[in-house]
């Protein structure tokens, strides 16, 4: 048997190795790299097809249990603490480095573009807050709800999802409805993932048989982007995450530690590599004189992982938990407590 939750860190990260790899490709080429661009784009839209909503998938797995165990209010207070903090603290702090390292990088960074995060959020961080977003909505939704209302749910956040070009009309209406479903539909797995587990090997191969194949009429036989957008992009996605699922069953019968670390640090990963990987790259360009589109590649997803990955044991070793949660002092979920003790 699996320990519990191993393929979820297995699949946590390979999504967040691969966010690693899509950034740090993406700032080689804006940095004007002598990058081959057809085969940079083919590869950027595959990863990008995906990635992030398999991101939103694994955050939709342990969110009813945590709905019915803290009650609608206690989950947004929690998600207060755990998403919005740190989506706060880090959009800060990267965008204050990128205002100061602004002549050494791709982009000019203003003071008013970071300060704009509450309803302009800036690179990486936007996850954050869509999936903030997400986790709000569907308190709501979901909070008189029973399993019956799985597959429905996703079927309507998908039907959202295909006609968001003209259900859009702000920043918080494109994060809700362009993502959503792919949380419903981590929310309804739980009803197979027994059925998962019980095949993991069988369906690795369909659905990786199923991934080469959407991938390949996608992006090859109907030279589409993952940009497009529609109901192409959701099905590839769906295969594509179920493909991750299931690889990451199979791979969780074998242990490896530094496998799952990177998984269970995905968070830190996420709201750090964007500084790690673009110093590598303006250390290896600027001042090395490295146009090695390899190196650069490969150097920086692996400086842009073990970066934040030695952060991680620095917190926690010295205890300096307040760069991702909020100290006592400040935090909604202790606030609501006392606020609770009191009345």
């Amino acid at each position: 048997m699996q320990e519990r939750n191993v393929w979820v860190d297995y699949a946590k990260a390979i999504g967040i190795i691969l966010v690693v790899y899509g950034h740090v490709a993406r700032g080689v080429f804006n940095a004007g790299l002598p990058m081959d661009e057809a085969r940079f784009v083919l590869v950027d839209s595959i990863i990008y097809s995906f990635h992030m909503p398999l991101f939103f998938f694994l955050s939709g797995l342990f969110f009813f249990d945590s709905l019915q165990k803290r009650g609608r209010g206690g989950l947004i207070i929690n998600k207060v603490d755990t998403i919005v903090y740190p989506f706060i603290v880090w959009s800060l702090l990267q965008g204050l480095f990128e205002v100061v390292l602004s002549n050494y990088t791709n982009g000019q960074v203003t003071l008013v573009e970071v300060f704009s995060l509450l309803w302009m959020p800036r690179a990486q961080f936007w996850f954050l807050y869509a999936l903030f977003l997400v986790f709000v909505v569907c308190a709501f939704l979901y909070a008189r709800a029973d399993r019956r209302y799985f597959l429905p749910f996703v079927v309507l956040f998908g039907l959202l999802y295909v006609f968001q070009q003209d259900l859009t009309v702000n920043n918080m209406t494109r994060f809700i409805l362009g993502n959503t479903v792919f949380f419903a539909l981590g929310v309804w797995f739980n009803e197979v993932k027994a059925f998962f587990l019980a095949r993991y090997t069988q369906l690795t191969l369909f659905f990786g048989a199923l991934f080469i194949l959407g991938q390949y009429l996608f992006h090859v036989t109907f030279g589409l982007n993952y940009a497009d957008g529609g109901m192409a992009v959701l099905a590839l996605a769906t295969i594509s995450i179920f493909f991750m699922i299931a690889l990451s069953m199979w791979l969780g019968q074998f242990r490896v530690d530094w496998f799952l670390f990177i998984g269970a640090s995905s968070m830190t990963i996420y709201l750090m590599h964007i500084l790690a990987g673009s110093g590598v790259r303006v250390i290896l360009s600027k001042f090395l004189g490295i146009d090695s589109i390899t190196a650069h590649l490969i150097i920086g997803t692996l400086i842009g992982t073990a970066a934040p990955l030695l952060a991680q044991v620095v917190i926690n070793r010295y205890k300096l938990y307040f760069l991702l949660t909020p100290p006592k002092q400040i935090s909604a979920s202790q606030f609501h407590m006392r606020k609770a003790v009191a009345h």
